[in-house]
């Protein structure tokens, strides 16, 4: 019987600058950062309310990720784009957030708006994924 997701994977176009947005911007901790026989390197954070749930930062654009040349090319096409979206960052104070990494040179697709879930805004990772950054609205 499967019990839980234990780990998602996020595509990255570069694992050093993925690093730095999801620990050093965004305040995720270091799960681990490995580097495998062959060189690859594992790399996953959790955020710091879901310590066990990892999140892969998966590089798209090596071959030891075992993708063949047309997939990696594709991977890149779309992570160049910044069109992967990737989920929703929750926050408690979405206005406050958005200024506090907009100071640390995160970028935006949108500034904190109204919506009927809450306060959102979009957040891109600078690795190609973009992320709704939610605060939920009160019940």
């Amino acid at each position: 019987m499967v019990t839980r997701l234990s780990h998602t994977s996020l595509f990255v176009s570069d694992q050093d600058k993925a690093y730095d947005f999801y620990v050093k911007k965004l305040g995720f901790n270091v799960h681990t950062d490995a580097s495998m026989e062959n060189g690859f390197r594992w790399l996953t954070v959790t955020a710091p309310e879901a310590p066990n749930h990892e999140i892969v930062l998966f590089p798209a654009n090596t071959e030891m990720n075992g993708f063949d040349k047309e997939v990696r090319d594709a991977l890149k096409l779309l992570l160049d784009k910044g069109v992967m979206g990737a989920g929703v960052l929750e926050t408690n104070d979405c206005r406050a957030t958005y200024e506090e990494l907009k100071a640390k040179g995160v970028q935006f697709k949108s500034e904190p708006k109204e919506q009927f879930y809450g306060i959102e805004c979009i957040v891109t990772d600078g690795c190609g994924n973009w992320f709704s950054m939610t605060q939920p609205k009160e019940m």
